[in-house]
């Protein structure tokens, strides 16, 4: 058998990943992403994947747009002025998300070679306006990267059509897959970025290039140590998905947004997010305010605190993958209410029109 990993000599019966099984992931991806180009597996969490961009592009000399509406671009940032780039920030209040007309003006600005920013933002429960910043990246001629991790599966995405060059994403969100795989997605234009950069890792886990796909026929550069069991998970999941049909997965998602956004209105209970049309599909983010009884110590069921700076602030109903569901979020509907002492049946029937009004 072609495997990817060297055999263990068979004394456990373990079959490493078969190179069939790597080609069958990625045209499931390429699928997935709208793109006809194959996107590197990543063996790792996603985190893995998208500081694996910013050491591949990162330069002196290189000049970066860089939209923070969350902790995650703060961090991509940081990695890009580690590499040696010049980086400037475009910051939003973390209960908005940037605007498109807010980008432009930044681009004429700073006159970058690339943008960045991330795609749907689940701790904050905001989502950027993907296509518009990279319709309007390509009218500039700039290098576009996006955390897509979070949005795959939950929003659109497609990659070739909107003109997208490096895109991360993960399987642990909206896709419910696992978290151990991940892939990032490069476009002809990335990989010339990538490559005319002499400062892009070799020999390194965080080098692209090493586990850039190769041609049919071709012998991979580095031999990927792609988590095999995490690998087949992934196969698993985004077959499933094939199944549903991955409009009705993102129909899914948001309608659970929708329902969610319904029952907190009910309860009187504010989002964080100040344009409701941006908001996530993938969590709904409530606003605490001077409430004590939503400070809460740990998630109740997907009713979670706010993560870092956020904590105690905001909570974040998880409504993602499995629990993209109608039960999902009447049971964090009646979760809010308890905390509140609140009579969760109004609530619960807001969220119940929303799914029966929608296919």
């Amino acid at each position: 058998m072609d495997t990817l990993q060297p055999s263990n000599g068979g004394s456990s019966g373990f079959v490493p990943l078969s190179r069939a099984e790597y080609d069958t992931l990625t045209t499931q991806l390429a699928k997935l992403l709208h793109t006809e180009y194959p996107p590197v597996i990543v063996p790792g969490e996603a985190i893995l994947g998208i500081e694996a961009i910013a050491a591949g592009i990162a330069a002196p000399g290189r000049r970066f747009l860089n939209v923070v509406t969350g902790p995650y671009g703060t961090l991509f940032g940081e990695w890009l002025e580690r590499g040696g780039a010049d980086v400037e920030e475009l910051r939003v209040p973390f209960d908005e998300v940037v605007t498109v007309e807010a980008v432009e003006e930044a681009i004429k600005r700073t006159s970058p070679d690339a943008i960045s920013f991330v795609h749907a933002e689940v701790i904050t429960g905001g989502s950027n306006p993907a296509r518009g910043i990279l319709e309007l990246a390509r009218r500039y001629d700039l290098i576009t990267v996006s955390d897509s991790v979070s949005a795959v599966g939950g929003e659109a995405l497609r990659i070739d059509e909107w003109s997208a060059d490096l895109v991360a994403i993960g399987a642990q969100k909206a896709l419910g897959g696992p978290n151990g795989v991940s892939a990032v997605a490069v476009s002809p234009r990335g990989w010339a970025f990538i490559e005319s950069n002499a400062r892009a890792p070799r020999s390194s886990i965080l080098s692209l290039l090493d586990l850039k796909p190769p041609r049919e026929g071709e012998a991979f550069r580095v031999p990927p140590y792609i988590p095999t069991l995490e690998a087949r998970a992934l196969i698993a999941a985004l077959e499933a998905v094939e199944t549903e049909g991955l409009e009705q997965v993102i129909g899914r998602h948001e309608r659970a947004a929708e329902s969610a956004a319904a029952g907190l209105r009910v309860l009187g209970l504010e989002g964080w997010q100040r344009s409701p049309e941006r908001r996530s599909t993938l969590t709904t983010t409530v606003r605490i305010g001077g409430e004590p009884r939503l400070q809460i110590p740990r998630p109740i069921g997907i009713v979670a605190p706010g993560d870092g700076e956020l904590n105690g602030q905001l909570l974040r109903l998880n409504h993602f993958g499995a629990n993209a569901s109608q039960a999902a979020a009447e049971t964090a509907i009646s979760a809010l209410a308890g905390l509140l002492e609140l009579e969760a049946s109004e609530a619960l029937q807001a969220v119940r029109r929303v799914w029966e009004k929608r296919p």
